[in-house]
């Protein structure tokens, strides 16, 4: 008896360690600090030691930022935006768009801004809510719409991207619509775009608040609508959200690799998902939307005017390093403060090389040949004044930023539109808007608001109500 009860529990004992047996335990998606994944970038990359970035606080500081101008361009000699890269001279504008412009893709998906990965799940739009209000004297009709990403592939990531429409309620027919990316509700973290410190303020709020109709208003008056996206739901602001977010979700969670996009291509691509959304929507112009941001979405907007030729005009608020501020400048913010841990989540990781061991002249492009991605499309470069009352400050570098403006001129030329005419950087509130090209500062502070006017004349010649089918 005392044989067969030892067998049958060695039986038992086989049985039941068979039936425990169960795959191995998925891992758990990392949860990093921006610290730890900006580390984990550079071991990928081999860097060992990054330079530091310019401080805009303290004017004492051996890294303090730069704004003497006889300092401000060490390496003038900027990439040509019609030289091929075997040398040859673009001069048709076929030859820039089937050889030239792709080459400049190509550059700034690999080395600045990331890839897009050809796979990103398709986005799913419903409308959550429709209400009808006035906004002023206008009567309008607001959608809020929720835009889901497909998560198959990852279910514990969730994204939804925020996105609300407002047209006017009496509009005969589809309407133009200005999108903005916006800061969205309740709290607001470091100044967009500013020197570490300081405190943000959004448009009409606070210390920016503008005196008559607001910007919505404005469009409103003119028979527009308009729209907003809200970035943080499509890809948060900071290092430790890489593993969270459109980006995160197409990793499956897992860390970037160098070539991966960033959150300034991201929001870009979640704004162009936008634009999908308007194209079914009868009361929208599709083919009459334009895109605005400041400051870190001021970057967002060129970088979404840059890449999707389907907005037909851009108002570019004062976007700084990584915007239209040309890399090769050392004034106000640098390469090397995009390639911190507090802003390297912007870029692509590549990007973290030219603030290590190789400098912003090794870059293949710069912010001009950005700016030239926008052509023939009209596009308005907007900022505060540098010095005066309520000035923007100097960190965003308005001069390099019109610069990179004359520079990306030869192209809109080729493409048989007007640049801007002229190489002199212009007083404040005179506005160079004879072009495709435009540029203007204001006495406004860190906004876009005081500019509104100044843009609509503008695009006036450009967007036209009633101009889709009916």
């Amino acid at each position: 008896m005392r044989r067969v009860s030892i067998a049958a529990l060695l039986l038992a004992l086989a049985v039941s360690a068979r039936g425990q047996e169960s795959k191995p335990a998925e891992p758990a998606l990392p949860q990093l600090t921006a610290q730890q994944d900006h580390k984990l970038m550079m071991d990928a990359l081999g860097i060992k030691s990054l330079r530091e970035g310019a401080n805009g606080m303290n004017r004492n500081a051996p890294n303090a930022a730069n704004y003497d101008e006889a300092k401000a361009n060490p390496y003038p000699d900027l990439p040509d935006p019609l030289t091929l890269k075997n040398g040859d001279k673009v001069t048709t504008p076929e030859q820039w768009w089937s050889k030239r412009r792709p080459e400049i893709v190509e550059d700034f998906d690999r080395e600045v801004y990331g890839r897009v990965p050809k796979d990103v799940p398709k986005v799913a739009w419903k409308v959550t809510s429709q209400t009808e209000d006035k906004a002023g004297d206008v009567a309008v009709i607001t959608k809020k719409l929720s835009g889901r990403v497909d998560n198959t592939r990852c279910p514990e990531i969730k994204v939804e991207i925020q996105l609300t429409l407002t047209t006017p309620a009496d509009a005969k027919g589809p309407v133009p619509v200005m999108l903005e990316f916006g800061f969205g509700f309740g709290g607001f973290g470091p100044r967009p775009g500013g020197p570490p410190g300081k405190g943000a303020t959004p448009k009409g709020v606070g210390g920016f608040a503008a005196a008559g109709p607001s910007w919505q208003q404005q469009v409103l008056a003119k028979g527009w609508g308009y729209a907003i996206i809200v970035p943080n739901s499509i890809q948060a602001d900071n290092g430790a959200g890489l593993t969270r977010g459109i980006i995160g979700l197409c990793n499956a969670g897992q860390p970037r690799k160098p070539e991966d996009w960033g959150a300034l291509r991201a929001w870009a691509w979640g704004a162009s998902r936008a634009l999908d959304y308007f194209e079914t929507d009868k009361a929208v112009d599709a083919k009459q939307v334009g895109i605005e941001g400041l400051s870190r979405y001021g970057k967002a907007a060129l970088v979404t005017m840059a890449y999707d030729p389907r907005f037909a005009i851009g108002f570019i608020g004062s976007s700084g390093e990584g915007g239209a501020k040309l890399h090769r400048r050392n004034f106000g913010e640098l390469v090397e403060n995009l390639t911190g841990s507090g802003e390297y989540h912007w870029m692509a990781g590549n990007f973290l090389k030219y603030g290590g061991p190789l400098t912003p002249n090794d870059l293949p492009v710069d912010a001009h040949e950005l700016i030239a991605l926008c052509a023939p499309r009209p596009t308005f470069i907007s900022y505060g004044a540098s010095t005066g009352p309520g000035a923007e400050g100097q960190w965003v570098d308005q001069r390099g930023s019109f610069m990179a403006a004359v520079a990306a001129g030869p192209v809109f030329q080729l493409l048989g539109k007007k640049d801007l005419g002229t190489s002199e950087f212009p007083e404040v509130e005179t506005g160079i808007t004879g072009g495709e090209l435009a540029f203007r500062q204001h006495k406004g502070g860190h906004t876009t608001g005081p500019n509104w006017p100044t843009f609509l004349a503008f695009a006036d010649r450009y967007i036209k109500l009633g101009a889709a089918p009916q």
